[in-house]
């Protein structure tokens, strides 16, 4: 957690380089993150900005000439807001509590603020954890809309291999909105859950003695279903896994090529991005993919301006406003402690499902935020000390909410 001064301030975590992490030539043993501890604290400060040094990785290319973001610079640092704790922080303390690496704020289409820490550069790539998803399903929209993709297919007729689990009858749609029936337990750094059996076979920690060795689509095989499918949320972390899977064998083409192909070739990113592979080179959908901040926020604003960049339609319009459309009936607790009237669709978050305002969330404190009412943009990368921090995340975001209340009469 943060450490907090005898004035109350938080103060400024230390970065990897200041804690000795890598540093030396060899570094240290004990400062050389490993499989078993290379996304906690304090190691995760260092390896969320150098996955390459770690695993494996699949190029998602950019292509073409650099689009600028548009700059109007602000300053939002001073505005205060209520913590979690309820004690009153403004938004500087608010990131360094929190243990940000990079934060990004476009309000109507030009950045006011682009911060960075723990020595992160704007040209750093930063793994997005469960960011990863809403990109991930945002490329099955542009494929859909192409006629190549079948939402309503059950997934056995797509992927044959899958008649044999919980997945064989659910259809792509239901597995978009994380509707499906299929039994998965997402509990992180759990010895034999669902969630650390994908990180083993992921290659994202080491395997177990005596254990057959798996990829993540073997995992996927050895799933049962539980419950009707598309009667009700439950985040499973599988389910983008199980879309890529679909993605790929109704393309016939690796899902990093395609991203780049679709998406990521036309936002005029800085730089290419990529994806961590397992063993038999397959992308983790759900959480393995990295880009730099400014690239995150091309692709937020993307998604901001309904599909498009600059002149190009990227994503239909039409896909982007059904993910803001989402069914809160089926959106129960713990997911309503912080949005009760929230909603998951096409693999975004929806915050409020009255006003319709996105966000793509990942552990250890990723997230973009994106709110249509007052045409604003967020995005903070960050390396928590823990998976879940339930104050830290009520913390960003009435950080992000005091940011749109400020910004609405702008």
């Amino acid at each position: 957690m943060a450490i907090i001064t005898q004035s109350g301030h938080p103060k400024q975590p230390l970065t990897a380089r200041e804690m000795g992490i890598m540093q030396g030539f060899p570094p240290p043993p004990e400062k050389r993150p490993t499989l078993e501890n290379w996304d906690l604290a304090p190691f995760n400060r260092w390896s969320f900005q150098n996955i390459r040094s770690l695993f494996p990785t699949s190029d998602v290319r950019r292509a073409g000439q650099i689009i600028e973001l548009p700059k109007n610079t602000g300053d939002l640092g001073g505005l205060v807001y209520t913590g979690a704790d309820g004690e009153k922080r403004t938004v500087d303390q608010g990131l360094t509590h929190t243990y940000v690496d990079g934060f990004l704020v476009c309000h109507r289409g030009e950045v006011i603020e682009e911060r960075y820490f723990n020595d992160m550069q704007p040209h750093t790539p930063h793994l997005s954890q469960s960011v990863a998803k809403s990109i991930v399903g945002t490329l099955a929209g542009v494929l859909h809309h192409e006629g190549l993709l079948d939402l309503e297919m059950p997934l056995v007729d797509i992927v044959p291999e899958l008649a044999a689990c919980g997945y064989a009858r659910a259809s792509l749609n239901q597995v978009l909105d994380m509707q499906s029936g299929v039994r998965f337990t997402e509990d992180y750094g759990v010895p034999h859950s669902d969630m650390t059996r994908i990180d083993i076979a992921s290659g994202w920690r080491p395997q177990r003695p005596g254990e057959e060795v798996s990829t993540i689509r073997d995992v996927i095989l050895t799933l049962s279903q539980e419950r009707p499918h598309g009667k009700s949320f439950s985040y499973r972390s599988i389910e983008s896994d199980v879309i890529a899977w679909a993605i790929e064998r109704s393309l016939g083409a690796p899902l990093a090529q395609l991203l780049s192909d679709r998406i990521w070739s036309k936002l005029g990113a800085e730089r290419d991005a990529f994806f961590t592979v397992d063993r038999a080179g397959t992308a983790l959908a759900d959480g393995g993919f990295n880009a730099t901040l400014r690239d995150y926020g091309r692709f937020g604003l993307m998604m901001a301006q309904g599909g498009r960049l600059g002149k190009t339609q990227v994503v239909p319009e039409a896909w982007v406003q059904s993910c803001r459309v989402g069914e809160p009936d089926k959106f129960g607790a713990p997911y309503t402690d912080r949005a009760p009237n929230g909603a998951y669709r096409r693999q975004w978050w929806i915050h409020d499902a009255r006003r319709g305002d996105l966000m793509a969330r990942g552990v250890f404190g990723q997230l973009i935020y994106i709110d249509y009412e007052t045409d604003l943009l967020v995005v903070v990368l960050s390396t928590w000390p823990d998976y879940l921090i339930f104050n830290f995340a009520i913390e960003v975001q009435n950080a992000v909410m005091a940011i749109r209340r400020e910004l609405a009469g702008s």
